[in-house]
């Protein structure tokens, strides 16, 4: 991907960030716990990101996720020195989101420690021993699957984080639905299956929500996780707003 090529789906990305219905985002993520944005990369932008796989020295570290029982396929952890579309796309989501975060932590009763700028939060996370990329790229084939699991890297977490599916669900593969599962105060487990399609983003919960309960806003604790790939090769972006 050159440079000039970088740059263009840079700004093409935080352009499409901006024009997204941010109330009727914040709207889902209350209903169910994820919401998702119109296209924020097209679909030469997708490939191109998906392309990065194979160059190494963009990453820190490769995990398999079989070794580690956490189901089956592989990701990777970029290096903080990001490449642009991705590197642009976190910097435009993040004040998009901190209003709901904020707004979700005066519901609970909880500080809201997050500050106006991701550079500001970056430096707080790395001040508190979270210094690591938690940018991942994640590549699935068939039988490949995610466990339920929450990305929890220390003390320091931001409430809300963003996939982008980069192949086109139904075409490049088939299964490998996005899943989301929400323990409700004193009721059974819910779940969210969302296909996610190719360029979009999905909002969803980090570690909890408020939902409304007889006593008033409580926490819904919420995992995520990624269906069975029945066919073909699933690639997404994760876009982690603390440090690992």
């Amino acid at each position: 991907m050159s440079a000039t090529a970088l740059d263009r789906a840079a700004a093409r990305a935080a352009d499409r960030v901006d024009a997204a219905d941010w109330p009727g985002v914040a709207a889902e993520l209350d209903a169910h716990g994820c919401a998702l944005t119109p296209a924020l990369l097209d679909p030469d932008d997708c490939r191109r990101i998906a392309g990065l796989y194979d160059d190494t020295a963009l990453f820190r570290s490769t995990v398999d996720m079989a070794r580690h029982r956490f189901g089956s396929g592989e990701y990777r952890y970029f290096t903080h020195d990001l490449p642009e579309p991705v590197a642009a796309l976190r910097a435009a989501l993040y004040p998009r989101l901190l209003p709901i975060a904020r707004d979700w932590a005066a519901r609970l009763g909880r500080p809201a420690p997050w500050p106006d700028t991701l550079a500001e939060w970056v430096a707080r996370c790395h001040a508190a021993g979270q210094a690591k990329s938690s940018q991942i790229l994640l590549r699935y084939g068939p039988g490949d699957w995610n466990a339920l699991h929450r990305d929890l890297f220390g003390d320091l977490v931001f409430p809300l984080q963003v996939v982008i599916g980069l192949d086109a669900h139904g075409t490049d593969y088939t299964g490998g639905e996005f899943l989301l599962v929400e323990q409700r105060p004193r009721a059974q487990s819910r779940g969210t299956v969302t296909a996610l399609p190719q360029g979009h983003g999905l909002v969803f919960t980090t570690r909890d929500r408020p939902v409304r309960s007889t006593r008033g806003w409580s926490a819904a604790p919420v995992r995520h996780g990624v269906s069975t790939v029945r066919s073909g090769r699933r690639r997404s972006l994760g876009l982690v707003f603390h440090e690992a």
